[in-house]
């Protein structure tokens, strides 16, 4: 069973960092796709930075210069840096995959969320 494992959420004051991270487990199975969604009280889950098979990342509004996304080839994973992190944005954080299980095509997967927030 492939699954999504998610780690580092917690609480910050304005302007704090937190790296998130998560890791793709499980067996016969490729990454198209990885990254990282938010989704605040009340509001659509947006799209914080993914990336795709080559190196090329796409962020979110606002993300970018903030937030950096890395990943972790050996692990299979993906981490998330958030730097000056403003009290307008705790949410909670999904990792996202698009993952090839077998001989399947793509589809998404998620996690189960990790909770930031954000307070003075």
């Amino acid at each position: 069973q492939v699954q999504l494992v998610e780690s580092g959420g917690g609480s910050v004051h304005p302007g704090g960092s937190l790296t998130l991270s998560c890791r793709a487990s499980g067996n016969d199975f490729k990454i198209y796709e990885m990254g990282w969604y938010r989704q605040a009280p009340a509001k659509s889950r947006e799209l914080v930075a993914k990336i795709g098979k080559g190196d090329g990342i796409i962020y979110g509004d606002a993300k970018a210069g903030r937030f950096t996304l890395s990943r972790d080839r050996s692990r299979l994973a993906v981490d998330l840096q958030m730097n000056g992190l403003q009290s307008e944005e705790p949410a909670v954080y999904y990792c996202y995959a698009s993952l090839g299980v077998g001989r399947a095509s793509p589809a998404p997967y998620w996690g189960q969320g990790t909770q930031v927030t954000v307070s003075a």
